[in-house]
């Protein structure tokens, strides 16, 4: 590393911790910028580049886990969190979470409380699998080679849901598509929870056709977003439906196939089987 880069590294490592340590004082743009002695400007491309998200994301993601920790562990409530995270209001606490946990700060709390949860155990051509639903449509699917892991996976989703081992229609459809052809997706529901981002992400892999790759980056030019390349990979990491939404189709622009949530080698594995039904 160059005098250049260390002096860079410096500044946003010092620009990092005073976030965290003066989060509850939720400090502006210029605030911080003026702590590290660069101009709002260099500085807010400095960070992004080296952090790879702006200095107000990462304030907001510093102060989401904050609040969280309030609501789960201390059994705060919604008007004690956002004062103690240091927002001006509920109405901002609601906020910050609805446009980055894609559920309110309640709903957070009650970790699924009401929603009842069916759920089975079924075999595939990539290993076996957990497939859940509600009385909307399949909530999670992933591979799972051990029951009791999958189900705790199931149950850190939802935490507060109550499940029934049971298999039903909506889970059948789905289980449906390692047979049929991808025509017949349309009639499978789906009961998706995510931002506005991850739920634009999960829809555009959605028309990425069997057989067919695409890449992050392309992937952040279809949603209008094209510096986002690398938040289009958190989103694919986070997909909550394994097979059905076709992240394993997603590959690095170079030609590397990448990661997978479900292991690198039954990516490749889908891959080359759904190559296979479309060229036989």
């Amino acid at each position: 590393m160059n005098t250049q880069e260390n002096i860079n590294y410096n500044r946003i490592a010092e620009a990092i911790d005073y976030i965290k340590a003066n989060f509850k004082d939720q400090p502006n743009l210029d605030e911080v910028a003026e702590k590290v002695h660069l101009s709002p400007f260099h500085f807010q491309r400095l960070f992004s580049d080296w952090a790879g998200t702006s200095p107000k994301k990462f304030l907001q993601y510093t102060s989401l886990e904050h609040a969280k920790k309030l609501l789960k562990e201390n059994q705060a409530t919604i008007s004690e969190t956002a004062y103690e995270t240091g927002l001006s209001g509920t109405s901002r606490l609601h906020d910050l979470f609805v446009n980055i946990e894609g559920m309110t700060p309640a709903e957070y709390k009650n970790g699924g409380k009401n929603l009842e949860i069916n759920f089975s155990f079924a075999e595939s051509p990539f290993g076996n699998i957990i497939v859940a639903s509600t009385n909307k449509g399949v909530c999670f699917m992933a591979f799972a080679e051990d029951e009791e892991i999958g189900f705790l996976d199931l149950k850190n989703k939802f935490p507060n849901a109550t499940f029934s081992r049971k298999l039903d229609l909506a889970q059948q459809n789905a289980l449906f598509i390692f047979q049929n052809d991808w025509s017949k997706l349309s009639e499978i529901k789906l009961h998706l929870k995510g931002t506005d981002f991850q739920l634009k992400v999960w829809e555009t892999l959605l028309k990425i056709p069997m057989g067919q790759l695409s890449t992050y980056g392309t992937i952040a030019h279809q949603i209008e977003k094209p510096n986002a390349s690398r938040a289009v990979g958190t989103a694919i990491g986070s997909n909550p439906v394994a097979f059905l939404i076709p992240c394993h189709r997603v590959i690095q622009s170079s030609g590397v196939f990448g990661g997978y949530m479900w292991g690198n080698t039954r990516k490749t594995a889908i891959i080359g089987w759904e190559g296979v039904q479309v060229n036989p």
